[in-house]
């Protein structure tokens, strides 16, 4: 059995930024792209979703209409004990050996929804294993940077490039 990768899918502006200080993706929506820009066509590749409880809330409040991942296994990283919904499990326990035990099971790929704080712990601990970074003709200035700073270095290998109409996505895997 393959082990399942751990995938990074976002997208960014071209200074390196997933949303202004106030958490708006006005900037991304302004950006003339192609079809739904790769989106289906990944989401069928993973059955399994990973946030934390940041980009949960951001979903919740900025999503109207059903749960956007209805479909698919989704987990919730969280400090605090949170009863489960219908659609999401909360978990606070150790992500290594929480996100190794997920990538042991049958099954696709599994997304981290988001940056930020988790990112840079699945980063830190060497759990990524592919990065689909789709790259928005725009330059915020400031604002959450996809990665944040920090003591850690990964080398990847670039796999693809696709161009959707003004967006660019890179694919890279980390060399291990």
């Amino acid at each position: 059995m393959k082990k399942r990768n751990l995938v990074l899918f976002i997208a960014t502006s071209l200074d390196g930024y997933i949303a202004t200080k106030d958490e708006s993706l006005e900037w991304l929506f302004n950006v003339e792209g192609e079809g739904d820009n790769g989106y289906s066509q990944f989401y069928n590749t993973i059955d399994t979703v990973l946030m934390g409880k940041k980009t949960y809330d951001w979903i919740m409040k900025h999503e109207t209409g059903e749960f956007p991942y209805k479909n698919k296994e989704c987990f919730v990283f969280t400090r605090s004990t949170i009863e489960h919904t219908e659609d999401v499990k909360f978990i606070n326990g150790n992500i290594v050996s929480i996100t190794n035990n997920l990538k042991n099971q049958e099954g696709k790929d599994i997304w981290i929804v988001g940056g930020g704080e988790l990112l840079q712990s699945f980063i830190k601990e060497k759990l990524v294993d592919e990065i689909i970074v789709t790259v928005a003709p725009t330059i915020i200035g400031k604002g959450i940077p996809l990665f944040k700073e920090g003591d850690y270095q990964l080398d990847l290998h670039l796999k693809g490039t696709r161009v959707f109409n003004q967006f660019v996505e890179l694919h890279y895997s980390i060399k291990k």
